[in-house]
């Protein structure tokens, strides 16, 4: 297998970027690992805090210190269907860990929230930041320096993200990060769809919206789209953190819990004291996170990840850029047709082959580099094969040759087109990312007049008020990390898309985020610098002409050069923000970067 030229070049663009960051994450981790775990230097009380909790067996395998202990880091909560589960997996956990001579504790929980629930609510203003709390929370869990491993047992938007920034600052520990899989097929998405368009019109009642999303969201397990959530999981798979083939198994079945048993198994065998030591700072490097983004390309992944996987790679010491993402989906084919870029749901996608059959066609390919370091040991061999419960035992088998579904999921010989998607937007207006995979090419080009807005309750009342029934960009400011917390807008998507099926040139540009379910409708989000930040997006004005062209990677306002320049910033009060916590996150809106760094304020 020889790698493509162009993932080589990216990759060597990346490290040399990264160079000296990256040596001094590994300089610290390396001298974190030479200490060992802490628990002998310990004092008698701190020992014994430590161990109160446990029963007599558990005590007496800490007081001797030999065997390894494993800390879970769990963002269970039974707010979220695709968290629930995780109520029974400590228990499954320590079990798993007294069979095989070990300890296991929970060291602590994480907060996850639900982007479901507070989507155009004044809780999404919480929603990116929870990340960088979620990686403080998982820091405080690690903090106490009891641990030969880790386990992360987290799926949804900012939570997988924020375990990871937190696991890589305890980088000299072996994670492995434990999925529970998404729920039953419900409502089709085509149908789902169809009904929130009819009641963007108002042709429909809010009772028959919520028996429809009840319907489409109806038990414990992820949403079965392909928004940020699933995205998370096809990464943590992809760049080596799961045990293969175990993202999208479903909950609470024999196979799910074996996987749950084996996650154990394989976190004891890479600690130090085992065969095959394999921690967390080195399995997510350079070529990792390529390998990443290759993932997010080939299956259409959600758009949030062009700011999460640049955050998450920061913690490692290495930095990325959009150019990196742009230059990798040029290279990369479209493999996946999974809603929102289709109609099917991720259950299809497990049927048809999965995650084992997408590695397998880029590995061949030489899309992703096979020279890494994997939770199951070096290189991706282990990772084109599928889990199968043969009595109570796992075994991977080989995945099948052919795809289940080639309406679903594709060999690279036959992609459903050339390249991925995601690409970056550069221009007068600043820089910006759009995801074309869902989008008509057609549709790829949009120029017509603004329509501007400070908030997405403006843009719905002019969408009622059939203000809107025409070409038009409408432009969502004030919705960076800085003015409110960067929620994502997927509330605006229906209004938007009845726009577009009357046959109206429509296009989205904002400073905030879409959901990473967003889809057909051109948007051109996470606009940088942000309109607080004193970007030209606070200078875009009711009718100027906006152009937004996904094919030459352009976005501009078509107004005199001169005349562009000279004209003030639109000023939004956006201080002081109370209600639902919101006050309590002004310091992060005041340290926050750019949305191209991460959209971090740690």
């Amino acid at each position: 297998m020889t790698l493509d030229a162009r993932i080589a070049e990216v990759t060597e663009t990346i490290v040399a970027r990264s160079r000296d960051g990256r040596a001094r994450y590994l300089d610290g981790i390396a001298k974190a690992a030479a200490k060992g775990p802490h628990r002998a230097a310990l004092s008698c009380g701190n020992l014994a805090h430590g161990f109160a909790g446990c029963g007599a067996t558990d005590k007496d395998a800490l007081k001797g210190q030999v065997v390894p202990n494993i800390g879970v880091v769990t963002a269970y909560n039974d707010m979220l269907s695709a968290h629930q589960p995780y109520e029974r997996f400590p228990d499954i956990i320590r079990a798993a860990a007294r069979e095989a001579g070990a300890v296991a504790q929970v060291a602590g929980g994480v907060p996850a929230m639900c982007d479901g629930v507070t989507q155009g609510q004044p809780g999404m203003e919480l929603s990116l930041f929870s990340r960088d709390v979620i990686a403080m929370s998982t820091a405080v869990a690690l903090s106490h320096d009891m641990f030969d491993a880790a386990l992360y047992l987290g799926i949804c938007d900012k939570i997988v993200p924020g375990l990871v920034i937190g696991a890589l600052a305890f980088g000299h520990l072996p994670a492995v990060f434990v999925p529970s899989g998404p729920m039953p097929s419900g409502m089709t998405n085509d149908e789902k769809g169809r009904i929130r368009g009819l009641y963007a019109e108002g042709k429909i009642g809010r009772a028959e919206l919520l028996e429809a999303e009840s319907e489409s969201y109806h038990s414990p397990g992820t949403c079965t789209f392909y928004g940020t959530a699933n995205s998370n999981q096809m990464l943590m798979e992809i760049m080596g953190l799961h045990l293969p083939g175990s993202s999208f198994v479903p909950p609470n079945t024999p196979l799910r819990d074996a996987l749950t048993t084996a996650t154990v198994n394989q976190a004891l065998a890479i600690t130090r004291s085992g065969n095959g030591y394999a921690p967390i700072g080195q399995i997510l490097d350079e070529k990792a996170f390529v390998n990443g983004i290759v993932g997010l390309n080939a299956t259409g992944g959600s758009t949030n990840h062009a700011i999460h996987l640049v955050a998450m790679a920061k913690a490692a010491g290495i930095t990325l850029t959009w150019d990196d993402f742009d230059r990798l989906s040029a290279a990369t084919p479209l493999l996946c047709r999974i809603y929102p870029n289709g109609s099917a749901d991720v259950n299809h996608f497990h049927a048809a082959g999965g995650m084992g059959f997408l590695i397998r066609e880029l590995r061949g390919a030489g899309l992703l580099h096979d020279d890494v370091l994997t939770v199951m040991g070096p290189g991706l061999s282990e990772y084109v094969k599928e889990p199968k419960l043969v009595g109570e035992e796992i075994v991977w088998k080989d995945i099948e040759p052919r795809s289940g579904d080639l309406s679903v999921l594709r060999p690279v010989a036959e992609p459903f087109q050339a390249d991925g998607g995601l690409r970056l937007l550069d221009g007068n207006m600043g820089r910006a990312v759009i995801k074309v995979s869902a989008v008509d090419r057609d549709r790829w080009i949009v120029e017509a007049p603004a329509r501007v807005f400070t908030t997405q309750d403006g843009l719905e009342a002019a969408f009622r008020a059939g203000e809107l029934d025409r070409d038009v960009v409408a432009v969502v400011r004030f919705q960076g990390p800085k003015a409110n917390g960067m929620p994502e807008l997927h509330r605006l998507t229906p209004a938007l898309s009845v726009l577009q099926k009357r046959g109206h040139k429509v296009a989205l540009v904002t400073d905030g985020r879409m959901s990473g379910a967003s889809g057909k409708v051109p948007a051109a989000i996470h606009v940088t610098p942000e309109a607080a930040h004193g970007g030209p997006i606070g200078k875009i004005r009711d009718g100027d002409v906006i152009r937004v062209d996904a094919e030459a990677g352009s976005l501009e306002v078509l107004v005199d050069a001169a005349e562009f320049a000279a004209r003030e910033n639109a000023f939004e009060a956006t201080e002081p923000q109370f209600g639902m916590g919101r006050n309590l996150f002004a310091a992060f809106r005041a340290a926050v970067g750019p949305a191209e760094q991460g959209a971090s304020a740690l």
